[in-house]
């Protein structure tokens, strides 16, 4: 088997089960290995330390299948990472075989955090979307696909491979019918209400399944509120926030496709049309024009697109991340919430809260936090990947 020989004290991140090697800490290659093949890492001692797919095009030059010398990755090693990852959403209430009028989605497979580096497999009603995101994933996507329909029993499997991380690994965007015939438009069950979604053409695999909880909090809270739902995409914020029983809803979005979706979905709830505003725009230019015009609301809710995919990026995305709840805190009357939130792997959620913080600061307002909100349990974070961690939610109320 091809091997990557580890540079002398470059393999404590292995040893502490941080999945990831990155270029700088390889010494050099024996046998050269061809893209997504497995690889056995050896220390510069010899030391025998784990098995990982392998990738020349990627700083990440090597992701983490096994630290088990006796386990071969196979069409057997796969069946038990993904029987595992359906089992852990079946005791968690996520995931079920026969669909439930509860939930008829979730994340069924979360990458590294489910020790498949590079997969990501959401389920829609009777339909599989998957992303392989690497060169590891992408090589046994065959083998995945195949073991995806047995064991879920769902025999339809549309692949989103266009996300921009597979041009870090040299990979080009993929986006078709991996199995079974496809779906344009698709309704699931979240929480009791209804949503229509295109996997084909919508945003990440159509749905943002890791917002479950959170829209269910602000339905909570809702009542009586006139709420602005910024970036609203296709109304998840916008339809739990009506459902809570709030007075007026206005939901912001560029996209005039996810407007369409959604009005569908307002339809799809018998929700009060009369209650909602819709407008298609740039958000950060309404809202200087509300503030302009001194518009207030009582529940603002910022759930921006990512800003900084990599910490590399993290300074022009604070400044961004700033400008946006500074805006927010202006316009929430006092007494008021902001529920806002950051999808960005580059923004650590203590650097989030100095940014919303800092925004309340120069907004000359006092909040406080209420809740700190994370990604939903179908998306777990393992211990020793803490970039898995990627959603970071406050709910503040100001003073």
């Amino acid at each position: 088997m091809p091997s990557l020989i580890i540079k002398p004290g470059r393999e404590k991140s292995l040893r502490r089960k941080h999945p990831w090697v990155f270029s700088g800490a390889i010494d050099r290659e024996v046998d050269t290995p061809r893209p997504g093949e497995t690889v056995e890492i050896i220390s510069n001692q010899g030391e025998f330390l784990a098995k990982a797919s392998f990738n020349p095009h990627s700083q990440i030059r090597a992701r983490i299948w096994t630290t088990d010398q006796d386990v071969n990755v196979d069409r057997e090693f796969f069946r038990e990472r993904i029987t595992k990852a359906l089992s852990l959403r079946q005791k968690l209430g996520f995931y079920t075989p026969h669909l439930s009028d509860r939930l008829s989605a979730c994340r069924l497979i979360h990458a590294e955090s489910d020790e498949i580096p590079g997969l990501i497999v959401d389920q829609y009603s009777d339909c599989l979307v998957a992303q392989f995101l690497n060169a590891g994933a992408d090589y046994w996507k065959e083998t995945l696909a195949d073991l995806l329909v047995e064991l879920t029993g769902i025999e339809n499997i549309y692949e989103r491979s266009d996300a921009e991380v597979r041009q870090l690994e040299g990979l080009p965007p993929v986006s078709g019918v991996l199995r079974g015939k496809p779906f344009e438009s698709i309704d699931i069950t979240e929480n009791g209400l209804r949503f229509n979604l295109s996997i084909i053409q919508g945003h990440k695999t159509g749905f943002y399944l890791d917002q479950h909880f959170n829209r269910l909090k602000v339905r909570s809270y809702a009542r009586d509120y006139d709420v602005l739902d910024c970036f609203c995409y296709s109304g998840g914020f916008a339809v739990n926030a009506l459902a809570g029983g709030a007075k007026t809803v206005l939901a912001i979005d560029s996209s005039q496709e996810a407007l369409k979706l959604l009005k569908k979905n307002i339809l799809l709830n018998d929700l009060p049309f009369g209650k909602l505003e819709i407008m298609e725009g740039d958000v950060f230019l309404t809202l200087r024009k509300f503030r302009d015009s001194r518009r207030s609301f009582d529940m603002i809710i910022l759930d921006p697109p990512k800003f900084a995919p990599t910490a590399s990026q993290a300074e022009r995305a604070s400044r961004a991340y700033k400008d946006i709840n500074l805006l927010a805190f202006k316009l929430l009357k006092p007494g008021g919430l902001l529920c806002t939130f950051s999808c960005s792997g580059g923004i650590s959620p203590d650097l989030f809260q100095k940014i919303v913080a800092g925004a309340a600061l120069d907004a000359g307002v006092n909040a406080r936090i209420i809740e700190v909100l994370s990604q939903s349990g179908d998306h777990p974070v393992s211990l020793y990947f803490p970039e898995g961690a990627y959603l970071k939610g406050l709910i503040c109320i100001r003073s």
